[in-house]
């Protein structure tokens, strides 16, 4: 057992898709016991894989405030206070140009993303400054660099970046730390579902490429090991911060 496991449990969200299960697992090595959140499709291969590891599993629409912080409580009994929150849960997004957005679904993006995000936030807060723990919350390198017909995803992350900012600015004192971890381009997560969905094809992939400095696609596993370093004692002094994780596509 590591001494974060000692002060108290971490809680993953989004914990079927491929980066909430790689931060799972990247949690799960270091010792941590685990509150595992999901939305629709309980991720039970990886619950066996984990074994004793989870604590906790639960299905939770995190849009809905009131589902949220009942969910939460029944975490927190079942797991105690949670020291490390890491939120990885979003919904797939299409790749559309702004001018064929409709405001219902930017509404819809902005509630499930933005919305999430700060009820998950404001449900943890208690235990968090118990435990004077951390949030790490999964976004995107796109808030900087902005790609064609991305922006139904960028602007809700944005709006999450922001909250995270404001969050960390003012729990500070409470000693919680709240950063970002912004993917760029991957084998896992979103692109790997704009990819198997059209959106992304061979050509768009190219350019993709060709735009990273390092010329390749990162993994899930790059996207937990900078989960892992922002929720660690070793990041005990960052706070309000966003580390992209994208090959150098944001420079």
């Amino acid at each position: 057992m590591n001494s974060a496991d000692a002060a108290g449990a971490a809680l993953v969200t989004g914990a079927s898709g491929g980066l909430g299960r790689a931060v799972c697992r990247r949690l799960a090595a270091t010792g941590s016991r685990l509150a595992v959140l999901h939305h629709t499709r309980r991720p039970d291969d990886l619950l066996a894989e984990l074994g004793d590891r989870v604590v906790h599993t639960a299905a939770v629409d995190l849009a809905d405030p009131d589902a949220t912080h009942a969910a939460l409580a029944a975490a927190l009994e079942s797991c105690g206070d949670v020291r490390t929150a890491v939120h990885t849960a979003g919904p797939h997004v299409p790749m559309v140009h702004l001018s064929r957005v409709t405001s219902q679904q930017l509404a819809r993006q902005l509630d499930q993303d933005v919305d999430a995000f700060f009820n998950l936030m404001q449900a943890l807060l208690p235990s968090l400054r118990r435990t004077r723990g951390s949030m790490t919350a999964v976004t995107t390198a796109a808030t900087r660099r902005h790609p064609v017909r991305d922006g139904l995803s960028t602007a809700p992350k944005a709006a999450v970046e922001a909250l995270a900012r404001g969050f960390a600015a003012e729990e500070g004192r409470f000693g919680v730390r709240v950063n970002c971890v912004g993917p760029g381009m991957l084998t896992a997560g979103m692109a790997q579902r704009l990819i198997g969905s059209g959106d992304l094809d061979t050509r768009a992939l190219d350019a993709a490429r060709a735009a990273i400095p390092l010329r390749t696609f990162g993994t899930a596993d790059d996207i937990a090991a900078a989960v892992a370093f922002l929720a660690s004692d070793e990041a005990g002094f960052i706070t309000g911060q966003k580390l992209d994780v994208d090959g150098g596509y944001s420079v």
